[in-house]
């Protein structure tokens, strides 16, 4: 138990060493701000509406409880559009990071080879094209969203189980939303290391799954609320790469165990 609350700890402890290592940089920080901003602005436009009608889509999706009595369908109904910002925050956050990571992937690359050759005087570079990159983090981007849309339909589901579905569920989620936004922002380290696919970061996570945890969780529960994204993605871009250093050590390639 001690060893996962250190590696969790440990993991947490590295937005704030990306920090420290950013403001090094303001320009490079500056810069990572902009695509952020910009989504967030979209992002939470497309919130404040789904809230204005968030009314309308209980009562749509609760016909049964028309029969019911005021009280209950009243709880059911507010269960329900619980369950509903939630999972929406959850896909949204998880199309939020890949979507920025995609829009502002310039910027974050710059970022995460300027802590690279910080932390290590080089850096770590992998022949490929730009347009088989892009190809590649597209459809990577697209597994990523059709998954977090998959899961989230039980996560909803399981609101309405009673006590659980108000204790249990949320922690389950923000895991889970931590869980794929790493898998994002490991992306450009693993990258340039020459380790392309997703099972490759899958494979460095599980091995350390904790410290993935304690990184990324926090960083999923900052991204969720409106505009101090701006602030924190930049950052988490940062921690991402001294992630990656703890994952699959300094090296400049590092092969996964299949």
């Amino acid at each position: 138990m001690a060893n996962i609350a250190g590696e969790a700890l440990g993991g947490a402890s590295l937005l704030i060493k990306g920090a420290r290592l950013l403001a090094q940089r303001p320009r490079l920080f500056w810069l990572g701000a902009v695509p952020p901003l910009i989504m967030s602005v979209v992002f939470v436009i497309g919130l404040v509406v789904l809230i204005t009608q968030l009314g309308t889509i209980t009562n749509a999706i609760t016909p049964f409880a028309d029969a019911w009595s005021p009280t209950v369908a009243s709880v059911i109904r507010a269960l329900a559009g619980v369950g509903i910002l939630g999972v929406t925050v959850l896909v949204m956050i998880i199309s939020f990071s890949t979507l920025t990571m995609a829009f502002g992937a310039p910027i974050y690359d710059k970022i995460s080879e300027a802590v690279d050759a910080e932390l290590t005087g080089q850096q770590p570079e992998v022949d490929e094209s730009w347009t088989s990159s892009l190809s590649r983090s597209l459809n990577q981007s697209v597994v990523l969203i059709t998954v977090s849309v998959l899961a989230a339909v039980p996560l909803f589901l399981a609101q309405f189980i009673p006590v659980i579905g108000q204790t249990v569920v949320p922690v389950v989620a923000a895991c889970f939303g931590g869980w794929m936004l790493c898998l994002e922002l490991l992306g450009p380290s693993f990258d340039r290391r020459g380790l392309h696919t997703l099972h490759h970061r899958r494979t460095a996570m599980r091995a350390r799954r904790w410290r993935s945890l304690g990184f990324s969780v926090p960083c999923f529960l900052l991204l969720a609320v409106p505009f101090l994204a701006v602030v924190v993605f930049p950052v988490a871009t940062a921690g991402g790469v001294l992630l990656a250093r703890d994952l699959l050590g300094p090296g400049d390639r590092t092969e996964v165990r299949r």
